[in-house]
Protein backbone atom coordinates (compact mmCIF):
# COMPACT_ATOMS: atom_id res chain seq x y z
CA UNK A 1 0.00 0.00 0.00
CA UNK A 2 1.56 3.26 -1.05
CA UNK A 3 1.50 6.20 1.29
CA UNK A 4 -0.13 9.27 -0.17
CA UNK A 5 -1.18 12.39 1.63
CA UNK A 6 -4.84 12.17 0.54
CA UNK A 7 -5.66 9.20 2.77
CA UNK A 8 -2.64 9.11 5.00
CA UNK A 9 -2.70 6.59 7.84
CA UNK A 10 -1.78 7.09 11.49
CA UNK A 11 1.61 5.45 10.87
CA UNK A 12 3.23 5.95 7.48
CA UNK A 13 6.42 4.51 6.01
CA UNK A 14 7.13 6.55 2.88
CA UNK A 15 9.81 5.09 0.55
CA UNK A 16 11.82 3.91 3.57
CA UNK A 17 15.14 2.14 3.07
CA UNK A 18 17.64 0.84 5.59
CA UNK A 19 21.23 -0.27 5.13
CA UNK A 20 23.72 -1.02 7.89
CA UNK A 21 26.81 -1.07 5.69
CA UNK A 22 25.93 1.38 2.91
CA UNK A 23 25.64 -1.43 0.37
CA UNK A 24 23.12 -4.12 1.30
CA UNK A 25 19.54 -2.91 1.85
CA UNK A 26 17.85 -4.68 4.76
CA UNK A 27 14.62 -2.79 4.01
CA UNK A 28 13.93 -1.85 0.39
CA UNK A 29 11.68 1.06 -0.59
CA UNK A 30 8.97 0.36 2.00
CA UNK A 31 5.61 2.09 1.56
CA UNK A 32 3.10 1.25 4.28
CA UNK A 33 -0.01 2.95 5.70
CA UNK A 34 -1.27 1.78 9.11
CA UNK A 35 -4.70 3.03 10.17
CA UNK A 36 -5.48 4.41 13.63
CA UNK A 37 -6.73 1.60 15.85
CA UNK A 38 -5.43 -1.12 13.54
CA UNK A 39 -3.63 -4.28 14.68
CA UNK A 40 -0.98 -4.78 12.01
CA UNK A 41 1.48 -7.67 12.17
CA UNK A 42 4.83 -7.72 10.39
CA UNK A 43 5.44 -11.40 9.68
CA UNK A 44 8.45 -13.05 8.10
CA UNK A 45 11.49 -15.27 8.57
CA UNK A 46 14.65 -14.14 10.38
CA UNK A 47 16.48 -11.46 8.43
CA UNK A 48 13.43 -10.42 6.39
CA UNK A 49 13.50 -6.80 7.66
CA UNK A 50 10.44 -6.85 9.92
CA UNK A 51 12.22 -6.11 13.22
CA UNK A 52 14.34 -3.40 11.56
CA UNK A 53 11.10 -1.67 10.48
CA UNK A 54 9.78 -1.83 14.05
CA UNK A 55 13.05 -0.44 15.45
CA UNK A 56 12.99 2.46 12.95
CA UNK A 57 9.42 3.26 14.05
CA UNK A 58 10.49 3.12 17.72
CA UNK A 59 13.50 5.35 17.03
CA UNK A 60 16.20 2.80 17.95
CA UNK A 61 17.31 2.65 14.30
CA UNK A 62 17.47 5.47 11.74
CA UNK A 63 16.13 5.15 8.21
CA UNK A 64 18.83 5.46 5.55
CA UNK A 65 16.29 6.98 3.15
CA UNK A 66 12.63 8.01 3.22
CA UNK A 67 10.24 9.32 5.88
CA UNK A 68 8.38 7.79 8.80
CA UNK A 69 5.35 9.78 9.97
CA UNK A 70 3.20 9.40 13.08
CA UNK A 71 -0.11 11.24 13.21
CA UNK A 72 0.93 13.23 10.11
CA UNK A 73 4.23 14.45 11.63
CA UNK A 74 7.71 13.28 10.55
CA UNK A 75 9.45 11.48 13.42
CA UNK A 76 12.81 10.56 11.81
CA UNK A 77 14.67 13.07 14.01
CA UNK A 78 12.65 12.69 17.22
CA UNK A 79 14.41 10.61 19.94
CA UNK A 80 12.64 7.42 21.13
CA UNK A 81 11.53 8.74 24.53
CA UNK A 82 9.77 11.72 22.93
CA UNK A 83 7.74 9.70 20.40
CA UNK A 84 5.12 8.64 22.98
CA UNK A 85 5.22 5.03 21.79
CA UNK A 86 4.77 2.00 24.08
CA UNK A 87 7.15 -0.95 23.56
CA UNK A 88 6.90 -4.60 24.58
CA UNK A 89 9.92 -6.88 24.05
CA UNK A 90 10.36 -10.65 24.26
CA UNK A 91 12.76 -10.35 27.22
CA UNK A 92 10.30 -8.10 29.16
CA UNK A 93 13.05 -5.48 29.89
CA UNK A 94 11.73 -4.88 33.43
CA UNK A 95 13.98 -3.28 36.04
CA UNK A 96 14.83 -6.11 38.49
CA UNK A 97 15.55 -3.77 41.45
CA UNK A 98 12.11 -2.10 41.21
CA UNK A 99 8.72 -3.45 42.27
CA UNK A 100 6.02 -3.96 39.66
CA UNK A 101 4.40 -0.67 40.72
CA UNK A 102 7.73 1.18 40.44
CA UNK A 103 8.38 -0.34 37.00
CA UNK A 104 5.04 1.04 35.78
CA UNK A 105 5.46 4.38 37.54
CA UNK A 106 8.89 5.01 36.03
CA UNK A 107 7.75 6.11 32.52
CA UNK A 108 5.23 8.44 34.20
CA UNK A 109 7.89 10.01 36.44
CA UNK A 110 10.04 10.66 33.38
CA UNK A 111 7.06 12.61 32.02
CA UNK A 112 6.90 14.66 35.28
CA UNK A 113 3.46 13.38 36.23
CA UNK A 114 2.14 14.05 39.76
CA UNK A 115 2.08 11.27 42.39
CA UNK A 116 -1.69 10.81 42.69
CA UNK A 117 -2.16 10.73 38.91
CA UNK A 118 0.72 8.23 38.60
CA UNK A 119 -0.85 5.94 41.21
CA UNK A 120 -4.23 6.03 39.46
CA UNK A 121 -2.70 5.22 36.07
CA UNK A 122 -0.55 2.38 37.48
CA UNK A 123 -3.62 0.82 39.16
CA UNK A 124 -5.68 1.10 35.97
CA UNK A 125 -2.91 -0.46 33.83
CA UNK A 126 -2.40 -3.36 36.27
CA UNK A 127 -6.16 -4.03 36.43
CA UNK A 128 -6.20 -4.06 32.62
CA UNK A 129 -3.85 -7.07 32.56
CA UNK A 130 -5.43 -8.68 35.68
CA UNK A 131 -2.34 -8.04 37.83
CA UNK A 132 -3.82 -5.56 40.32
CA UNK A 133 -2.61 -7.54 43.38
CA UNK A 134 1.04 -7.68 42.29
CA UNK A 135 2.16 -4.05 42.57
CA UNK A 136 4.49 -4.74 45.52
CA UNK A 137 6.33 -7.71 44.00
CA UNK A 138 9.62 -7.66 42.15
CA UNK A 139 9.95 -9.19 38.64
CA UNK A 140 11.99 -12.16 39.98
CA UNK A 141 8.97 -13.19 42.07
CA UNK A 142 6.77 -13.49 38.97
CA UNK A 143 6.36 -16.23 36.36
CA UNK A 144 7.25 -15.56 32.72
CA UNK A 145 3.60 -15.02 31.81
CA UNK A 146 3.12 -12.58 34.72
CA UNK A 147 6.26 -10.65 33.73
CA UNK A 148 4.95 -10.36 30.19
CA UNK A 149 1.64 -8.97 31.49
CA UNK A 150 3.58 -6.36 33.48
CA UNK A 151 5.64 -5.43 30.41
CA UNK A 152 2.37 -5.01 28.50
CA UNK A 153 0.89 -2.88 31.31
CA UNK A 154 4.00 -0.67 31.29
CA UNK A 155 3.54 -0.04 27.55
CA UNK A 156 -0.09 0.96 28.16
CA UNK A 157 0.36 2.97 31.39
CA UNK A 158 1.00 6.40 29.83
CA UNK A 159 -1.94 6.16 27.39
CA UNK A 160 0.24 5.56 24.33
CA UNK A 161 -1.81 5.64 21.14
CA UNK A 162 0.72 3.37 19.46
CA UNK A 163 2.17 0.19 21.00
CA UNK A 164 4.97 -1.79 19.32
CA UNK A 165 5.50 -5.44 20.19
CA UNK A 166 8.60 -7.40 19.16
CA UNK A 167 8.08 -11.19 19.50
CA UNK A 168 6.49 -10.54 22.92
CA UNK A 169 5.27 -14.12 23.47
CA UNK A 170 8.33 -15.96 22.15
CA UNK A 171 9.56 -17.09 25.59
CA UNK A 172 6.23 -18.52 26.77
CA UNK A 173 5.01 -22.12 26.55
CA UNK A 174 2.39 -22.99 23.91
CA UNK A 175 -0.72 -22.92 26.11
CA UNK A 176 0.16 -19.64 27.84
CA UNK A 177 1.23 -18.14 24.53
CA UNK A 178 -2.18 -18.90 22.99
CA UNK A 179 -3.96 -17.48 26.04
CA UNK A 180 -1.89 -14.27 25.88
CA UNK A 181 -2.67 -13.86 22.17
CA UNK A 182 -6.36 -13.50 23.03
CA UNK A 183 -5.58 -11.27 26.04
CA UNK A 184 -3.59 -8.84 23.89
CA UNK A 185 -6.26 -8.91 21.16
CA UNK A 186 -9.01 -8.14 23.69
CA UNK A 187 -7.00 -5.28 25.24
CA UNK A 188 -6.40 -3.86 21.75
CA UNK A 189 -10.11 -4.00 20.96
CA UNK A 190 -11.24 -2.47 24.27
CA UNK A 191 -8.71 0.43 24.21
CA UNK A 192 -8.78 1.15 20.46
CA UNK A 193 -4.99 1.58 20.42
CA UNK A 194 -2.87 1.03 17.31
CA UNK A 195 -0.64 -2.04 17.58
CA UNK A 196 2.30 -2.94 15.34
CA UNK A 197 3.34 -6.50 16.16
CA UNK A 198 6.38 -8.43 14.93
CA UNK A 199 6.50 -12.22 14.84
CA UNK A 200 7.79 -15.13 12.75
CA UNK A 201 4.91 -17.32 14.02
CA UNK A 202 2.26 -17.41 11.31
CA UNK A 203 -0.50 -18.93 13.47
CA UNK A 204 0.00 -16.08 15.96
CA UNK A 205 -0.29 -13.55 13.12
CA UNK A 206 -3.46 -15.19 11.76
CA UNK A 207 -5.07 -15.24 15.23
CA UNK A 208 -4.44 -11.63 16.23
CA UNK A 209 -4.17 -9.32 13.24
CA UNK A 210 -6.48 -7.04 11.31
CA UNK A 211 -3.90 -7.11 8.51
CA UNK A 212 -0.59 -8.90 8.03
CA UNK A 213 2.42 -7.60 6.09
CA UNK A 214 4.43 -10.64 4.97
CA UNK A 215 8.11 -9.69 4.69
CA UNK A 216 10.86 -11.44 2.77
CA UNK A 217 14.25 -10.05 1.77
CA UNK A 218 13.38 -6.51 2.94
CA UNK A 219 10.20 -6.28 0.84
CA UNK A 220 6.52 -6.70 1.71
CA UNK A 221 5.42 -9.69 -0.39
CA UNK A 222 1.73 -9.24 0.41
CA UNK A 223 -0.34 -7.03 2.72
CA UNK A 224 -3.83 -8.31 3.48
CA UNK A 225 -6.26 -9.53 6.17
CA UNK A 226 -5.47 -13.05 7.50
CA UNK A 227 -8.17 -14.88 5.51
CA UNK A 228 -7.04 -13.26 2.24
CA UNK A 229 -3.41 -14.25 2.83
CA UNK A 230 -4.39 -17.86 3.50
CA UNK A 231 -7.05 -18.25 0.81
CA UNK A 232 -5.55 -15.99 -1.87
CA UNK A 233 -1.74 -15.88 -1.65
CA UNK A 234 -0.23 -13.73 -4.40
CA UNK A 235 3.05 -15.58 -4.78
CA UNK A 236 4.73 -18.89 -3.95
CA UNK A 237 6.60 -17.45 -0.94
CA UNK A 238 3.38 -16.30 0.79
CA UNK A 239 1.61 -19.57 -0.03
CA UNK A 240 4.43 -21.55 1.60
CA UNK A 241 4.92 -19.24 4.58
CA UNK A 242 1.27 -18.89 5.63
CA UNK A 243 -0.27 -22.15 6.80
CA UNK A 244 0.42 -25.60 5.39
CA UNK A 245 0.57 -25.82 1.62
CA UNK A 246 1.11 -28.36 -1.13
CA UNK A 247 3.00 -27.55 -4.31
CA UNK A 248 3.13 -29.22 -7.70
CA UNK A 249 5.13 -27.97 -10.69
CA UNK A 250 4.08 -27.77 -14.32
CA UNK A 251 4.01 -25.67 -17.47
CA UNK A 252 1.22 -23.25 -18.46
CA UNK A 253 -0.30 -24.41 -21.77
CA UNK A 254 -3.27 -22.00 -21.97
CA UNK A 255 -4.98 -19.18 -20.03
CA UNK A 256 -8.69 -18.43 -20.53
CA UNK A 257 -10.88 -16.19 -18.35
CA UNK A 258 -8.36 -16.25 -15.50
CA UNK A 259 -8.04 -20.06 -15.50
CA UNK A 260 -4.73 -21.66 -16.48
CA UNK A 261 -4.30 -25.09 -18.03
CA UNK A 262 -1.15 -26.57 -16.50
CA UNK A 263 0.64 -29.64 -17.85
CA UNK A 264 2.55 -31.91 -15.48
CA UNK A 265 5.78 -33.62 -16.57
CA UNK A 266 3.84 -36.85 -17.24
CA UNK A 267 1.62 -35.02 -19.76
CA UNK A 268 -1.49 -34.85 -17.58
CA UNK A 269 -3.27 -31.48 -17.57
CA UNK A 270 -5.00 -29.81 -14.63
CA UNK A 271 -6.67 -26.41 -14.18
CA UNK A 272 -5.92 -23.66 -11.65
CA UNK A 273 -6.70 -20.00 -10.99
CA UNK A 274 -4.05 -17.98 -12.87
CA UNK A 275 -2.57 -15.63 -10.26
CA UNK A 276 1.08 -14.97 -10.90
CA UNK A 277 2.09 -17.68 -13.33
CA UNK A 278 3.46 -15.80 -16.33
CA UNK A 279 2.30 -16.52 -19.89
CA UNK A 280 1.88 -19.69 -21.92
CA UNK A 281 5.10 -21.72 -21.79
CA UNK A 282 6.06 -20.47 -18.30
CA UNK A 283 6.82 -22.89 -15.50
CA UNK A 284 4.45 -22.49 -12.58
CA UNK A 285 4.07 -23.67 -8.99
CA UNK A 286 0.58 -24.87 -8.15
CA UNK A 287 -0.56 -24.21 -4.57
CA UNK A 288 -3.29 -26.36 -2.92
CA UNK A 289 -4.18 -26.40 0.79
CA UNK A 290 -4.27 -29.88 2.44
CA UNK A 291 -7.86 -29.51 3.67
CA UNK A 292 -9.16 -28.68 0.16
CA UNK A 293 -8.20 -32.04 -1.33
CA UNK A 294 -10.83 -34.74 -1.89
CA UNK A 295 -10.05 -38.48 -1.77
CA UNK A 296 -11.47 -41.06 -4.19
CA UNK A 297 -13.24 -38.49 -6.35
CA UNK A 298 -13.01 -40.56 -9.53
CA UNK A 299 -14.02 -38.80 -12.71
CA UNK A 300 -12.99 -35.35 -11.45
CA UNK A 301 -11.36 -33.05 -14.01
CA UNK A 302 -8.46 -32.41 -11.62
CA UNK A 303 -8.03 -36.00 -10.45
CA UNK A 304 -4.50 -37.39 -10.05
CA UNK A 305 -3.10 -40.68 -8.78
CA UNK A 306 -1.37 -40.72 -5.40
CA UNK A 307 0.54 -43.25 -3.30
CA UNK A 308 -0.05 -43.23 0.47
CA UNK A 309 3.31 -42.96 2.28
CA UNK A 310 2.18 -42.26 5.86
CA UNK A 311 -1.08 -42.11 7.82
CA UNK A 312 -1.17 -40.22 11.15
CA UNK A 313 -4.22 -40.21 13.42
CA UNK A 314 -4.66 -36.78 15.05
CA UNK A 315 -8.03 -37.12 16.74
CA UNK A 316 -10.26 -34.68 14.87
CA UNK A 317 -8.57 -35.42 11.53
CA UNK A 318 -6.32 -37.90 9.78
CA UNK A 319 -3.17 -36.61 8.13
CA UNK A 320 -1.95 -38.46 5.06
CA UNK A 321 1.43 -37.90 3.46
CA UNK A 322 1.43 -38.93 -0.17
CA UNK A 323 3.61 -39.14 -3.26
CA UNK A 324 1.94 -37.04 -5.95
CA UNK A 325 3.83 -36.53 -9.21
CA UNK A 326 7.14 -37.07 -7.41
CA UNK A 327 6.36 -34.75 -4.48
CA UNK A 328 6.67 -37.06 -1.45
CA UNK A 329 5.60 -34.38 1.04
CA UNK A 330 2.12 -33.87 -0.39
CA UNK A 331 -0.26 -33.70 2.60
CA UNK A 332 -3.99 -34.41 2.66
CA UNK A 333 -6.06 -33.68 5.78
CA UNK A 334 -9.14 -35.87 6.08
CA UNK A 335 -11.86 -35.18 8.70
CA UNK A 336 -12.23 -38.05 11.17
CA UNK A 337 -15.81 -38.89 10.25
CA UNK A 338 -17.93 -41.97 10.88
CA UNK A 339 -17.19 -43.57 7.53
CA UNK A 340 -13.59 -44.63 8.14
CA UNK A 341 -11.43 -44.33 5.06
CA UNK A 342 -9.39 -47.35 4.06
CA UNK A 343 -6.08 -45.53 3.92
CA UNK A 344 -3.10 -47.76 4.37
CA UNK A 345 0.57 -47.12 3.90
CA UNK A 346 1.61 -48.27 0.42
CA UNK A 347 -1.91 -48.20 -1.05
CA UNK A 348 -2.77 -46.15 -4.13
CA UNK A 349 -5.69 -43.76 -4.35
CA UNK A 350 -7.11 -40.96 -6.46
CA UNK A 351 -7.19 -37.37 -5.21
CA UNK A 352 -8.71 -34.22 -6.69
CA UNK A 353 -9.52 -30.58 -5.93
CA UNK A 354 -11.81 -27.82 -7.15
CA UNK A 355 -10.21 -25.54 -9.74
CA UNK A 356 -10.83 -22.44 -7.58
CA UNK A 357 -8.89 -24.06 -4.69
CA UNK A 358 -5.73 -24.41 -6.77
CA UNK A 359 -3.61 -21.34 -7.57
CA UNK A 360 -1.00 -21.10 -10.33
CA UNK A 361 1.82 -18.97 -8.90
CA UNK A 362 5.35 -17.93 -9.87
CA UNK A 363 7.58 -20.86 -10.74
Amino acid sequence: MTANSGDEGFVVFDRVQKSYDGEILVVKDLNLNIAKGEFLTMLGPSGSGKTTCLMMLAGFETATHGDIRLGGKPINNIPPHKRGIGMVFQNYALFPHMTVGENLSFPLEVRNMGKSEREAKVKRALDMVQMGDFAGRRPAQLSGGQQQRIALARALVFDAELVLMDEPLGALDKQLREHMQFEIKHIHESLGITVVYVTHDQSEALTMSDRIAVFNDGVIQQLAPPADLYERPENAFVAQFIGENNTLNGVVTAINDGIADVKFDNGQITQAVAVNCGGVGSRTTLSIRPERIVLNASGSANGVDAEVLEVIYLGDHIRCRMNVHGNEDFVVKVPNSAEKLALEKGSRTNISWETQDCRALDG
